[in-house]
């Protein structure tokens, strides 16, 4: 099956117009986001966090920064966001220059590889629907703790969980937007054990992922012409095959969507 660019077409600054009223039909409140997360889904992860004026906070799979914006505005904590896509960064920095008073900062980091800061850097690492991107988790998981304060948190979100019978061609669709792991229920939370964690909670958001793949799938419908121009018919009707993928795989719960939270030791 063919590659489809999903995220470098989210970064076009020719067609950011399009893709923002895409978003806003999808989300309610554009936050730049590519995933499944929409701001109050956000909000309901703040208690786990504990985010605070004097926390910094690293954002893994960072995208266009919007949700780091949007972190600092509501909680006034530090956000440092990384991502691989040069263009994500690029986006997000060019948003950061607009809110002088944010206290975000973004870089170009490859998360699977050893993050360039110090021991106990950090208070919290956030990420939403990008470990699912990476290959060694447990590496990553334990660089997170690395790089944690004693009583630091982690936060992050998988939308590969398989808990039901799927076909290969479904997860063939479901892969088509780039490297994908599917894991098997009760792996995170072995993982997050595995590095040094006390796992808080586990919270099950396949809903929210049944609801906005439709809306997504439908706001996209709605602008065949634009996107179209903008991406090519192969890669519209790539992208609509996806998300009409994963309305089906999470509707039926065949593969669920989980949130993660927990907290490295004092």
């Amino acid at each position: 099956m063919a590659f489809i660019p999903l995220y470098d077409n989210a970064y076009l600054g020719s067609a950011q117009n399009v893709y923002r009223q895409i978003r806003t039909d999808t989300y309610d409140l554009d936050l730049g986001q590519t995933g499944w997360m929409n701001a109050q889904e956000l909000r309901g992860f703040l208690p786990f966090l504990d985010l605070t004026p004097e926390t910094h906070v690293l954002e893994v799979g960072c995208g266009a920064g919007g949700c780091a914006l949007y972190l600092t505005r509501l909680t006034h904590a530090q956000v440092t966001g990384i991502d691989a896509n040069p263009s994500a960064i690029e986006e997000a920095q060019t948003s950061a220059k607009s809110i002088p008073e944010a206290r975000v900062c973004f870089e170009q980091i490859d998360a699977n590889l050893r993050l360039p800061f110090a021991d106990a850097s950090f208070d919290a690492v956030f990420s939403n629907d990008a470990m699912c991107h990476i290959p060694d988790r447990s590496s990553v998981l334990k660089e997170w703790f690395r790089v944690l304060k004693p009583n630091g948190r982690i936060l992050f979100t998988d939308a590969m969980i398989l808990t039901g019978p799927a076909t290969n061609e479904q997860l063939m669709t479901r892969s088509s937007i780039g490297l994908y792991l599917f894991l098997p229920p009760g792996e995170n939370e072995r993982l997050i054990r595995e590095a040094g964690f006390n796992l808080i909670s586990t919270v099950d958001l396949t809903p929210n992922a049944a609801a906005i793949s439709r809306r997504w799938h439908d706001a996209r419908a709605r602008r065949y012409g634009d996107l179209v121009r903008i991406e090519g018919l192969p890669t519209f009707q790539g992208l609509q095959k996806f998300l009409s993928c994963v309305h089906t795989l999470t509707e039926k719960r065949l593969l669920s969507r989980f949130m993660y939270a927990g907290r490295k030791p004092a």
